[in-house]
């Protein structure tokens, strides 16, 4: 009796299992009903659909504001331009190179954009598109880039919030990156970054700055013009930044704190601690990320 009810028990946690995690339905049949749907609602989700191209009935979806296109095998956009109302579009994990993505210039309206898990290389070897400038948010991780292209840097692209572009294979950062002047989180994980320009303090509503996984060393912490900070001072007093991880670089905390202008962060840490939390907190070292 005792081994049928387990054996009963064990079947039934099972399919608890299974039903937890439905797969994504597709077809020809799901993506018409999709499309059927976002005429009500603007939003259209073709996510995990097998798609080589987006099919043609999504280009008359001229009210649509939300479309996620991700997880497919696309490797060209369309018509995609014809959607004028598009305010966020997620084409991440599929086969865009740089020529492909073209078309989102036309999206006037666009706020957030996601390309990440793509085949976008350098500008060298493709030719990377105008960006709209009422984009928010921009995430590129997961590319082939080994420098960032002038159009993310763009003075045009003044709203820009957040960036994320981890997981490529970029050594710097240019000095452009100061007309990004509404940036408040700046995502560079998993790159093979050495040190950080002093147009990033310029840079002044930056709160949040992640850096895992990349190369920033101190060979001495005697800095000179020959052996620069490889954060200037100007990063950590000149921003409004609060979150800064170092996690994975060939670097120590030891090392961190003689650092100029590293007290100013601490304590502008300190203060947002001491503003959430009753009675506040000391902010130690560890909240970068190292050693």
């Amino acid at each position: 009796m005792v081994l049928v009810v387990q054996t009963y028990l064990s079947k039934t946690a099972t399919m608890g299992n299974t039903s937890s995690q439905p797969k994504n339905k597709t077809g020809k049949k799901v993506v018409s009903q999709k499309i059927e749907n976002a005429k009500k609602t603007n939003i259209l989700s073709l996510t995990e659909h097998k798609l080589e191209e987006i099919p043609e009935e999504v280009f008359h979806l001229t009210s649509l504001r939300t479309l996620d296109i991700s997880k497919n095998k696309l490797q060209r956009l369309g018509n995609i331009g014809r959607l004028t109302e598009l305010k966020t579009l997620n084409c991440d994990d599929n086969s865009l190179h740089s020529g492909a993505i073209a078309p989102i210039s036309k999206l006037a309206k666009l706020q957030s954009l996601s390309l990440g898990k793509n085949r976008l290389e350098d500008p060298a070897n493709q030719s990377f598109p105008t960006l709209p400038s009422k984009i928010k948010t921009l995430k590129i991780h997961h590319n082939s880039f080994s420098s960032i292209p002038k159009q993310i840097v763009d003075p045009k692209l003044r709203l820009l919030e957040k960036l994320d572009l981890s997981s490529n294979n970029l050594a710097s950062i240019p000095a452009g990156i100061s007309n990004l002047v509404a940036l408040t989180e700046l995502i560079l994980d998993n790159n093979v970054i050495v040190s950080i320009p002093n147009e990033l303090g310029q840079v002044k509503k930056l709160k949040a700055l992640s850096l895992r996984n990349n190369y920033i060393q101190v060979k001495s912490t005697s800095f000179t013009d020959a052996n620069p900070q490889p954060i200037p001072a100007s990063v950590f007093e000149d921003t409004l930044l609060i979150d800064l991880n170092l996690h994975g670089n060939p670097m120590t905390n030891t090392q961190l704190n003689t650092f100029e202008g590293f007290d100013a962060f601490l304590e502008r840490r300190k203060k947002k601690k001491t503003t959430a939390l009753t009675g506040g907190a000391l902010v130690s070292m560890s909240v970068c990320g190292l050693e």
